[in-house]
């Protein structure tokens, strides 16, 4: 990993990011010898500026981040850093050092969750999430095992296109399952994220 600290007197920035929901958590500097203890002990360590000495994320709040990839800029002169927060990152308790609220993070299928909950929150007689969810959750399920046999189908024939179309309905559905039960797909990640071994 190439670094090049010269450009600004021995320190970079390191922005830290949440792995899981890739929320911005925090921006910190480094030098040389808080990489070296980051990727020692996997734990973010940084170069406090205040206190003019290295200071381990954590290390008084035990709010620790635990490191999952360290990436450079192409100018080598700016660290990124997934890691997986213990507790709230900034020392006022919040999240992120910007106090906002913990976000699910999964770009369009956020999106799509939020539509969906519109829909359900908000029905039309022109939706189809509103229409199939009048009709209840056993055919909200149906439509759901309905949807999985489909993708078996095509996952056994040679038509990629419609493999990952039926993919797409199969996702689109399960996230209205998931609603009509009152969950998000962030519940099914916190479960996963339990089974890590």
């Amino acid at each position: 990993m190439n670094i090049n600290f010269e450009k600004s007197d021995g320190l970079v920035p390191c922005i830290v990011q949440d792995n899981t929901t890739l929320q911005v958590l925090m921006l910190g500097y480094m030098n040389q010898e808080a990489v070296d203890k980051t990727i020692e002990t996997n734990k973010v360590t940084f170069f406090s500026r205040s206190k003019n000495r290295i200071w381990v994320k954590g290390e008084e709040s035990g709010n620790f981040l635990d490191v999952k990839s360290i990436l450079v800029d192409c100018d080598e002169d700016t660290i990124l850093i997934k890691a997986e927060p213990i507790g709230p990152t900034c020392h006022t308790g919040s999240k992120t050092c910007w106090s906002e609220e913990e976000t699910t993070g999964f770009g369009v299928i956020s999106r799509l969750e939020e539509v969906i909950s519109d829909r359900i929150n908000n029905p039309s007689e022109k939706s189809y999430v509103s229409d199939l969810m009048s009709r209840g959750i056993n055919k909200v399920a149906q439509k759901v095992g309905e949807e999985g046999v489909e993708v078996v189908i095509e996952a056994l024939g040679t038509d990629d296109n419609l493999f990952l179309n039926e993919s797409a309905d199969l996702l689109f559905h399960y996230l209205i399952l998931l609603q009509a039960k009152g969950f998000k797909m962030n519940d099914v990640v916190t479960v996963l994220k339990g089974r890590e071994k």
